[in-house]
């Protein structure tokens, strides 16, 4: 067993459902972790802590009843933070993680040694998503347990970097849990991304096309419909480097001449945190070039069977090669 995931015998594979604003809710968080995968979710798609604080009650619950129904445990979930000065919200969702004692905390924008310390407090991991050397350097500074890499071609706010040079890169000073994003759909790309070092696959885009997903079915089709040519890299949308699928940038008048220009970081007021970034994205959809491989709308059950397929196919072409080659 690998001494660095506590979790681990609760694992059908070394994978992670990431959280995707607007995207992720308490039934895709619940349909992951039941199928063994970890699911997650941003505090952000409650639109007020009172309202994050029911879904972390609900998902508890259902969790709590699989568990006593079934005899199995499930695998733990978690939460991401936005830690950015324009997110007045923090403090009080952090508090109300502390409270319900949620197994993982996903933060981004910033690394605080005090928000890691709060987690710690009740045996909680914190993970901190990195898109450069620098970043995780302080990440790892301020006591995180796990760096997820944020490599070329994910999803959401992603980095530029190839993940294969990334994670000997972070893995020359860390020693914690590395989390792999970027590209992937499939149980051969977890795999993979198991051969290149990382503790933990992180995907996002392949589960946006799960029927227990909050997208909106055009959204779907779009991803089914889209090809790597077809993601693009910019900060235009909400003034932080993300991917989009072009369509829906074009659909809103975002045309090529747009794509370079930059706005400012601006997650709400406080009454309504998300108000501006959920304007933007409920219309202008993000996706990794991942899609290149996505042609349906699973439920995710079937998906993590078809991976864990995958996956095993592809360990065993592996010791092929190794008694091959060995």
């Amino acid at each position: 067993m690998n001494n660095k995931l506590p979790f681990e015998d609760r694992l059908s594979l070394p994978m992670v459902a990431a959280p995707m604003f607007l995207i992720s809710g308490p039934k895709l968080v619940t349909s992951c972790c039941k199928n063994g995968v970890i699911g997650t979710f941003p505090a952000l798609n409650q639109r007020t802590s009172e309202g994050f604080e029911q879904w972390l009650i609900e998902i508890k619950e259902d969790l709590d009843k699989y568990e006593q129904e079934t005899g199995k445990k499930a695998a733990p979930y978690g939460v991401n933070l936005i830690v950015h000065h324009s997110n007045p919200r923090v403090q009080a969702d952090l508090e109300i993680c502390v409270k319900h004692e949620v197994p993982i905390i996903i933060t981004s924008l910033g690394a605080v040694s005090e928000l890691v310390d709060a987690v710690h407090s009740y045996g909680g991991l914190v993970f901190h998503d990195v898109i450069m050397k620098r970043h995780a350097q302080k990440a790892a500074q301020a006591g995180v347990d796990g760096l997820i890499l944020v490599s070329a071609g994910a999803g959401g706010h992603a980095g530029t970097l190839n993940p294969m040079p990334f994670i000997s890169e972070i893995r020359s000073f860390f020693e914690g849990i590395i989390l792999l994003s970027g590209c992937m759909s499939n149980g051969r790309d977890v795999a993979s991304a198991m051969q290149m070092g990382a503790d933990l696959a992180y995907l996002g885009t392949r589960f946006i096309n799960v029927q227990e997903s909050r997208a909106d079915e055009d959204y779907r089709q779009m991803i089914i419909d889209s090809g790597t040519a077809d993601i693009v890299y910019t900060a235009a949308v909400s003034g932080v480097n993300a991917n989009f699928l072009r369509p829906s940038l074009e659909a809103m008048g975002i045309t090529k001449e747009f794509w370079s220009k930059k706005a400012k970081i601006d997650f709400g007021s406080e009454l309504d945190a998300a108000k501006a970034e959920a304007k933007a994205w409920k219309t202008i959809w993000s996706a990794g070039q991942g899609v290149s491989t996505i042609d349906d709308n699973p439920s995710v059950a079937d998906l993590v069977t078809r991976m864990k397929g995958e996956f095993r196919e592809a360990i065993e072409a592996q010791v092929k090669l190794l008694e091959q080659y060995g």
